[in-house]
């Protein structure tokens, strides 16, 4: 069984959650290609008043740090306090790195829009994300008259890698992905796994085929659903 990661990780680390080599009997290699590449846009930071933050990705993050960036998490503050929404355990974590905590984690953006619109309708939203993010929060909140603004932090190039090797096994991890590999590879035949619904959604307009998702949206959980689905 050989398994195609669309993103570099820990060769490592992958096979030792996997459960080594052999795994229910069958022999498991795993490789990785990366299908996307991202830069960071230089943007001239600005003040963020009391406008609530939205990350939905890692590079969202990174990029707003980069380019200066503060919130303020000073509840005495009310006038400035900046609430901070997120989108993954892992934007989550990269938060932390800069000392920052979150008011909310939702799995996935539409679980976000749902949120916004039933407890948070007042709040102005800065978006800081990628230059093809996702539309479904720049589609939903406006139709609820909510204040939203995206900010590109980062640009997302896709890369189209052609894949001469036959797997048995393809994992993807953002709907960017998906439309990378897709281009000049086909996905007939191979198990798909996935890491949320959003890159799901993705992957049903293409494919018929079964796609395994993670309900938690956190690779030690595909990582989980790979090893008793081989």
């Amino acid at each position: 069984m050989k398994i195609l990661f669309t993103k570099s990780l820990d060769q490592e680390k992958v096979s030792e959650k996997l459960g080594a080599v052999t795994l229910s009997g069958v022999e498991v290699s795993v490789d990785f290609v990366e299908v996307i590449k991202t830069e960071f846009i230089k943007t001239k930071s600005f003040g963020l008043k009391n406008s609530s933050l939205i990350f939905t990705s890692v590079n969202g993050v990174k990029a707003f740090f980069e380019n200066g960036f503060l919130p303020n998490e000073n509840f005495t503050e009310p006038k400035n306090y900046n609430k901070i929404y997120v989108v993954g355990s892992q934007t989550k974590k990269e938060l932390r790195k800069y000392n920052f905590g979150t008011f909310k984690l939702c799995k996935n953006a539409n679980e976000l829009s749902h949120f916004i619109t039933e407890n948070s309708v007042n709040e102005k939203f800065l978006h800081f994300c990628g230059n093809i993010a996702l539309d479904i929060l720049d589609e939903k909140l406006p139709l609820q008259n909510i204040s939203y603004k995206k900010i590109p932090v980062y640009k997302t190039e896709l890369l189209y890698p052609k894949i001469d090797e036959k797997y048995q096994a393809i994992v993807f991890f953002s709907p960017s992905g998906v439309r990378s590999f897709v281009k000049f590879n086909q996905l007939d035949g191979m198990k798909i796994f996935s890491i949320g619904k959003t890159t799901t959604s993705e992957l049903e307009k293409l494919t018929d085929n079964k796609i395994i998702t993670s309900s938690k949206n956190t690779l030690a959980d595909l990582l989980n659903l790979i090893k008793i689905n081989i």
